[in-house]
C-alpha cells in the first residue's frame, strides 16, 4: 500500500512538473538588472538567440532580428536576446555596454537580456531546457530557437542559417496567432 501511495505521488509529482515546463514558465535579468517573467511572452511566437557584438554575424543578425522585429511584434511576436560571451569571447562587454551598444547601432527595440552562459555546466536554464527540448545546444553565437505561443520548440537553427531564411515560418506561424484572434471575435 505504502509502495502504490509513494508511486502515485511521483507520478502527480510528474505531471504537475512536466505541465509547468514550458520556455514561457522561466524568470530571466533584464540587461537593466530587472527579473522578468517569460511569461509576460506567453501567446506570441518568439525567436530566442544568444547573440554577440564582435562576431562575423553580429551586423547581418542584428539587422535582420530588427526587421522582424519592427514587422511582426510585440502583439504577435518578439526576439528575445542573450548575450553570451562562450564563443571566440565576441561578447566582452557588460550588460550596460551592450544593450547601448545594439540600441545606439542597430536600433534594437526587441528585449535584451542580462548575458549568461548557453552550454555547459554553467548554463543558464532557459537555454538548458531549450537544447533539451530540441535535443541540441548552440555551438556558437546567433544560436536560434523558435518558440511556439503555448512555449514549445519548434525548430532550432545555427548562424550559419540566416534569420531571411527562417522568416517565412515565422510569418506563418504569427499569420496563424492573427487568424485565431480574428476567428474568436
Amino acid at each position: 500500500m505504502r509502495f502504490a501511495l509513494l508511486a502515485l505521488i511521483a507520478f502527480l509529482f510528474s505531471f504537475v512538473e512536466a505541465k509547468q515546463k514550458d520556455f514561457y514558465t522561466f524568470k530571466v535579468v533584464n540587461s537593466r538588472g530587472k527579473l522578468v517573467s517569460l511569461e509576460k511572452y506567453r501567446g506570441s511566437v518568439a525567436l530566442v538567440v544568444n547573440v554577440a557584438s564582435e562576431c562575423g554575424f553580429t551586423e547581418q543578425h542584428y539587422t535582420d532580428l530588427q526587421q522582424l522585429q519592427r514587422d511582426f511584434g510585440p502583439n504577435h511576436f518578439n526576439v528575445l536576446a542573450f548575450p553570451c560571451n562562450q564563443f571566440g569571447q565576441q561578447e566582452p562587454g557588460s550588460d550596460k555596454e551592450i544593450d547601448s551598444f545594439v540600441r545606439r547601432v542597430y536600433g534594437v527595440s526587441f528585449p535584451l537580456f542580462s548575458k549568461i552562459a548557453v552550454t555547459g555546466t554553467g548554463a543558464n536554464n532557459v537555454f538548458r531546457y531549450l537544447a533539451e527540448s530540441f535535443g541540441k545546444e548552440p555551438d556558437w553565437n546567433f544560436w536560434k530557437y523558435l518558440i511556439d505561443v503555448n512555449g514549445k520548440v519548434v525548430n532550432a537553427w545555427g548562424p550559419t542559417v540566416s534569420v531571411k531564411e527562417i522568416r517565412p515560418l515565422i510569418t506563418d506561424m504569427v499569420r496563424q496567432i492573427i487568424l485565431k484572434k480574428k476567428d474568436e471575435l
